[in-house]
Formats: C-alpha cells, sequence, structure tokens
C-alpha cells in the first residue's frame, strides 16, 4: 500500500465523525443544548486520530519526505496544510473552551460550540478534499519507491512509539459508535473522492 493510501483510509474515517458533529451542530442549535457525551467523544477523537495521529503522520513523516524530493518549504500545498492543521487546532480549543464553560452551567456556551465547530467541518472537508485530490497525487509523483516503504513502516513506527498500545482501535471504535449514533455512513462504507480543489489560502495554490 501506498502512505498516502495510507493516509486517505484515514480521512475516511475523520469524515464519519465530521459527519456526526454536523449532525450535533443541528442538535445543539435547534434546542440550545450541548449534549456534553457526544462533544466531547468527538474532540477525543479529533485531538486523537486526526491531529496527533494523521496530522502527526503528514507533518512528521511526508512532508518531510517530500521536502527531501524538491517540495519548496514555506510557500506552496504542504504549506497552506500546515496553515489550515494550525487553523484546525484553534478551532478544537475554542470548542474545548465552550464545553468547559457549558459543562459548568453556561448553557449559553452551546451556541459557540456550535459555531466552532461548524467552521472545524467546513475547513476539515476542504483541506481533506485538497490533500486527496491535489497534494497526494503530487507527492506520488514526487516519491521513489523506497520513500514510499520508509514512510510506510515508518507510519507503523509511528503508532507504536508515538501512540499508546491499542488507541488506534480506540479511536475506530470511537468513530463507530458515533456513526452508529447518527445514523451516519461508516469508514468501511466510503470511498475517497475523484476530484479535490485548488489549494488557495495565505501561501497560495497548488497550482
Amino acid at each position: 500500500m501506498k502512505p498516502t493510501d495510507i493516509l486517505s483510509a484515514e480521512h475516511r474515517v475523520i469524515e464519519v465523525v465530521l459527519d456526526a458533529l454536523e449532525h450535533l451542530i443541528v442538535d445543539t442549535r435547534r434546542t440550545g443544548v450541548l449534549e456534553l457525551e457526544s462533544a466531547k467523544s468527538a474532540l477525543k477523537f479529533i485531538r486523537t486520530f486526526a491531529d496527533r495521529c494523521h496530522h502527526g503522520k503528514e507533518e512528521d513523516l511526508l512532508f518531510t519526505k517530500i521536502y527531501e524530493r524538491g517540495m519548496p518549504r514555506g510557500v506552496g500545498p504542504v504549506a497552506v496544510m500546515l496553515d489550515e492543521h494550525e487553523l484546525g487546532r484553534r478551532y478544537v480549543r475554542d470548542m474545548l473552551a465552550a464545553v468547559d464553560a457549558f459543562e459548568r452551567g453556561d448553557h449559553a456556551a452551546a451556541r459557540p460550540f456550535a459555531d466552532h465547530a461548524a467552521d472545524y467541518v467546513e475547513l476539515l472537508r476542504d483541506h481533506i478534499a485538497k490533500e486527496d485530490g491535489v497534494l497526494f497525487p503530487m507527492a506520488e509523483a514526487m516519491l521513489r519507491d523506497e520513500d514510499r516503504a520508509q514512510l510506510v513502516a515508518a507510519f507503523q513506527r509511528f503508532e507504536i512509539t508515538d501512540l499508546d498500545a491499542g488507541t488506534r482501535q480506540e479511536m475506530e471504535s470511537l468513530a463507530a459508535r458515533l456513526a452508529e449514533r447518527y445514523g451516519v455512513t461508516p469508514a468501511d462504507q466510503r470511498t475517497a473522492p475523484t476530484a479535490g480543489g485548488c489549494c488557495h489560502g495565505a501561501h497560495g495554490s497548488c497550482h
């Protein structure tokens, strides 16, 4: 399997939680009440799987390798992806603050949670489309066969050394429970989109 296939498959798991989060946003805006268990589960998944595991592999391994093969630093598609990773982390911090405030009795915090969550979902959907449709094909065109083998092995080591034992399985189970709770399509029934968008952002375009 190619390293970008592994990352793209992880996108399908992330999309499960984005779908569930959209349902939670609708419910929260309709009722004015934040369902804390679902919110905490979604945030745990986002921080552990989407950011620490998935973005960690991209930032520490894939991006480093394609820099070696000539991808520019500071401008271009990888720079845009890194900016979006940081923006996503800011939205997550805002969601966490809203959850904490709601749990402490500030029920008005339900609305900010929904707003920040909606921003996050919109960002991640666009981000995933750009990676699947633009950045990953560019990366594959730059990588050599030995790079691919090294990255796949490095991804496996990453999950052993940088994550606690069973963390990936726990996160996949959490996503499956959210899928069941909100009636969204599970990860194993999803396929990658065939077309992506342009990497527009502060650093320019993918093209």
